[in-house]
């Protein structure tokens, strides 16, 4: 089909007994930066691998581009793949390293070190070129092997948890390089991680992984504002759901219902509060967490369970956060921010 990158249909793979991933079906547009975004185990990077050529499926099939690779090897699909531990060369410099595969394809001498060079500038390493691994940092390490990945030009870039060794601060910088690396080069990237705030942050659209299932596909919006099912809800953003008893006393209705936390206002215990619009809770603060640009409120309702809030800390300091433990409260939100979350399939 003119214009997917990738199509898998009914993708299953199973280790013995244990079915790792059960019937996948996946559409990905060129040019687009796709997450598969799950728990360990959920089956996400053995997808990721099938994709690759690694791991055969037991059943169902892959196309690139339109064709039909499931039973190709990983060298006649034109995919690359970034791993967390970079495997770059020691003994190599970097444009050794970028240009390796290039030399495996016979491209000669002078045109494969022009790309390689090409390749460092595209991810901010033009002056480079000539250093060993071992002189850079993590996130220049990262970048390479990015580099190495890209010279080639792939239809598709596949990417298995490759900021998970880095610390936070360069994980969230490399965050911002590499989706502006996606949108410089214009190739499909598929990325592979735990971590929810990394693939909201990233991504075009999301695939969200539970028991070798996707349990919802949709934009960074949607995913986080829309959940299809109890564990989307629980998994993407703090888990903050009202069910049975507790939803039926706050919201109407004994339904699930998922109210995301920065929605919530928390006022003092006699506020008063415009029901008209609003959904109102009391409870008691259970913990209060101070995170330093904001707050985090546990709080325990009286009407059964239990709802987070988070506040941003425009004049409040450790200090002041700490006297409302213990503290009876009510809290507050539009009624519009009452998501209904669909009954799990």
């Amino acid at each position: 089909m003119e214009g997917m990158a990738i199509r898998l249909q009914n993708l299953r793979k199973s280790f013995g007994r244990t079915e790792a991933v059960a019937g996948v079906d996946l559409e990905i547009a060129d040019g687009e930066f796709f997450s598969m975004l799950g728990p360990s185990g959920s089956g996400k990077t053995t997808v990721l691998r099938m994709i690759a050529g690694f791991e055969a499926p037991t059943s169902g099939t892959i196309e690139l581009a339109g064709a039909d690779v499931t039973g190709l090897a990983p060298f006649e699909r034109d995919v690359h793949t970034v791993f967390q531990d970079y495997a770059l060369f020691p003994h190599m410099t970097l444009e050794q390293n970028v240009a390796y595969g290039l030399k495996v394809r016979k491209v000669p001498k002078a045109e494969r070190m022009a790309q390689a060079r090409e390749a460092l500038a595209g991810v901010r390493l033009a002056d480079f070129g000539t250093r060993r691994p071992s002189q850079l940092s993590g996130g220049q390490r990262q970048r390479v092997a990015l580099a190495r990945a890209l010279v080639g030009r792939p239809k598709v870039l596949l990417l298995d948890e490759p900021l998970g060794a880095l610390d936070l601060k360069l994980r969230e910088q490399m965050q911002v390089e590499l989706k502006a690396i996606q949108r410089e080069v214009g190739i499909t990237f598929v990325f592979v991680t735990h971590d929810q705030e990394e693939a909201l942050t990233l991504s075009d659209r999301i695939a969200v992984f539970n028991q070798g299932r996707v349990e919802q596909i949709g934009t960074p919006a949607q995913i986080y504002e829309r959940p299809a099912t109890p564990f989307v809800a629980g998994f993407v953003g703090t888990s903050n759901l009202l069910t049975d008893d507790a939803a039926e006393q706050v919201v109407g209705d004994r339904g699930t219902y998922s109210i995301r936390p920065e929605k919530i206002r928390v006022l003092g215990a006699s506020a008063l509060a415009d029901e008209a619009q609003h959904s109102t809770a009391t409870g008691t603060v259970a913990e209060v967490v101070y995170l330093g640009d904001a707050t985090r409120f546990l709080v325990d309702l009286d009407a059964g369970g239990r709802l987070t809030a988070l506040q941003q800390n425009l004049e409040t300091s450790s200090e002041d956060v700490a006297a409302f433990r213990g503290s009876r409260v009510t809290l507050q939100w539009h009624r519009r921010h009452n998501f209904r979350v669909p009954e799990a399939r």
